[in-house]
């Protein structure tokens, strides 16, 4: 099962920042384990949120050159509020620092204004061929398809046609 924690970029400026939102659904399959009586997004998701609308900013900063990011550390994470069901989180992230293979950013989730979440990220990009030169092939399959789905998540991505 794969959970997109980010419903839509609203934002997002090359090498800067980034704004997306996250609306909760009582529908959403782990609130009825988390919690029953009072449903609110597991904090690990909250991070998760943040971590993927950075994701989404480096990918498209360098205009989707790595086929792998992935969250290296999360530190001072600090968790401030819930987010309950019918509530949005508006995530905002901002690059502080990059070098060759990783990206320094601090992110931000609130609700209704105040913060529900913040943290600093430390994302890894990398190809898998550069790991696995068997597996060449997946980079391009992996990077067409990330760019698929940014497509859907912001309306001024360029369209991508299937191939």
């Amino acid at each position: 099962m794969q959970f997109i924690l980010i419903d839509k970029i609203l934002e997002l400026n090359k090498g800067s920042d980034i704004t997306a939102i996250k609306t909760l659904s009582i529908a959403e399959e782990y609130l009825k384990d988390h919690f029953p009586r009072f449903p609110v997004m597991p904090g690990v998701l909250m991070l998760e949120g943040l971590f993927q609308t950075s994701a989404w900013l480096v990918r498209e900063s360098e205009d989707f050159a790595h086929s792998m990011v992935i969250m290296k550390e999360a530190r001072n994470t600090k968790y401030a509020g819930f987010v309950s069901p019918g509530q949005t989180l508006t995530i905002k992230a901002n690059i502080l620092k990059q070098d060759e293979t990783t990206t320094t950013l601090k992110a931000t989730g609130e609700v209704d204004g105040n913060v529900a979440v913040s943290s600093k990220l430390l994302l890894e990009r990398f190809n898998i061929k550069d790991r696995r030169p068997d597996r060449q092939s997946l980079d391009a399959y992996s990077i067409r398809k990330l760019r698929q789905q940014f497509a859907l998540l912001y309306d001024k991505a360029e369209p991508v046609l299937n191939q």
